[in-house]
């Protein structure tokens, strides 16, 4: 039954594929070779490539050193900094970007598109590592100072281990989110992937090019995938020592104390103080026409509704395939959930205009509807909600299905009975992600919501895009305040605002 939901699942997930290569081998062999061995693609891919790997390792080291001074030290103020550091996670990058074009002069080009895309995306790393240490045992790490091991050589021999895989999964979803990115980069002019495709689309009216280019982001994906992989299966996961679970001590800054917290907030001011002092001018500069109030209330309203309806159905997809990663790890299960990543990587403006084709040629009834924008989301987010499912399931004693199972339960009522509650801080964690990420998604938004509906994250590109900054202003605003609301509920999800962890 899994198995057979999650072919349904991943389906959904492979119809922009799908797209990609029906239109694509319309153009022939000698189009799609003309189109592929040019300098320009190398040059993309170099500049797409560099910008991923830029921003990924920049993620890792503020994501990783953030999360071990607010787990693992008595950083002053630690719960008010685990919460500071996780709400970047609320900018999209679309509104960071222009909030930093319209503060400072000339800011373009590749290195101020891996400063923003690293300050919105280092909380994908931040979470992850977090929980993981915080629910981490501390015995091994004592051991290996038993053995003599200093601080440094035990985080990097023992700590580092410990938490690879919460490390390694973030950096993929960064690595992803950079190759899929199209706000930042378009805003930012700095040539990717991403913004060719939407120029060839819209601007120069090359399909085969756009779709060319679009096979080749999916290529790369196979690689970043392939190497995530590799690095998973030669880590280790280790298992506590011991029945109980303790808390780890956490380490005295002493005198180093204030400078970490100094540069915490550094990155911080950066992150979310340079996008609120740009919302909060453009504000006060006022929007006066009569009722605008209204359509940003409107927009609201729009936003949360299609976002709850995309979060249900991404969920309702994502618990088959996150369930029978957990409880029945193979290569079937693997590839699976591989397969759910290739959508990830793809520009919403691909994702779009696939799922327009499909609306239009195999479910008319359901075109420039909220099922076909719902549907949309599933492609784009599956994975996000899919790996929750998977790391709560996985945490979750299969002891108790099998006595469950004994009772003379059929599989249905463990599933309800047992599992679904054993998973629901899982669950709740994939809805808030993909909720969140849904709010602030555009392109595919633009090209598939029902006609007359508008968006918090459509209005404010319909402003930006005429440099009306101060009428974009109310929308960016609620739309980040809206956003903080599921990023906190995953920061409290870590474990790390929770008592017991006080110093």
């Amino acid at each position: 039954m899994l198995l057979a939901l999650s072919i349904v699942a991943v389906a959904v997930t492979l119809i922009p594929l799908a797209y990609l290569v029906v239109r694509t081998g319309e153009a022939g062999w000698t189009r799609i070779t003309e189109e592929l061995l040019t300098r320009r693609v190398a040059r993309l891919a170099l500049h797409t490539l560099g910008l991923a790997t830029v921003v990924t390792l920049g993620c890792l080291l503020l994501g990783v050193g953030a999360a071990f001074l607010v787990v693992r030290t008595n950083l002053p103020m630690r719960r008010l900094f685990a919460v500071l550091a996780a709400l970047p996670l609320a900018v999209p990058t679309y509104i960071a970007a222009f909030t930093w074009v319209s503060t400072v002069d000339g800011f373009e080009g590749f290195w101020a598109a891996a400063l923003v895309l690293t300050l919105c995306s280092y909380p994908y790393v931040f979470l992850p590592v977090a929980a993981a240490l915080a629910g981490s045992d501390p015995a091994q790490e004592e051991v290996s100072r038993s053995l003599g091991r200093g601080g440094w050589a035990t985080f990097t021999a023992v700590t580092l281990r410990q938490i690879r895989p919460a490390l390694t999964g973030g950096g993929l979803l960064v690595a992803l989110y950079v190759l899929a990115d199209f706000g930042a980069v378009s805003i930012l002019r700095t040539d990717t992937f991403t913004r060719a495709i939407f120029i060839a689309f819209d601007l120069g009216f090359d399909r085969t090019g756009a779709l060319v280019l679009s096979l080749v982001l999916v290529g790369l994906t196979v690689l970043i995938l392939a190497g995530e992989t590799a690095s998973r299966r030669s880590g280790t996961r280790h298992a506590s020592l011991g029945g109980t679970r303790r808390s780890p001590a956490r380490i005295n800054l002493g005198r180093w104390g204030w400078p970490a917290a100094g540069a915490l907030t550094a990155v911080v001011t950066l992150a979310l103080g340079v996008p609120a002092a740009s919302l909060a001018r453009r504000l006060a500069e006022g929007v006066s026409r009569p009722g605008n109030w209204t359509e940003v209330a409107t927009a609201a309203g729009n936003s949360l509704s299609l976002s709850l309806a995309g979060a249900t159905l991404t969920m309702l997809l994502a618990l088959p395939l996150g369930l029978l990663t957990a409880r029945a790890p193979g290569m079937v299960s693997t590839t699976l959930e591989r397969l759910s990543y290739l959508s990830h990587a793809l520009p919403g403006l691909v994702i779009g205009l696939s799922l327009v084709f499909f609306g239009i040629n195999v479910v008319y009834p359901l075109y420039q509807s909220t099922a076909l924008l719902a549907l949309a989301y599933a492609a784009l987010f599956l994975p996000l909600a899919t790996a929750a499912v998977t790391g709560a399931a996985a945490q979750a004693p299969p002891v108790l299905e099998d006595v469950a199972r004994s009772l003379g339960r059929g599989p249905v009522a463990v599933l309800r009975t047992v599992t679904l509650p054993l998973t629901l801080p899982g669950i709740a964690a994939g809805v808030a992600l993909v909720f969140l990420t849904c709010m602030k998604e555009l392109p595919a938004t633009l090209l598939l919501r029902p006609t007359g509906t508008d968006t918090l994250a459509t209005e404010l590109w319909t402003n930006t895009s005429v440099a009306a900054y101060a009428a974009a202003a109310p929308y960016a605003a609620l739309l980040v305040v809206l956003s903080s609301v599921p990023t906190w509920l995953l920061t409290a999800r870590t474990g790390v605002l929770i008592k017991e962890n006080q110093p």
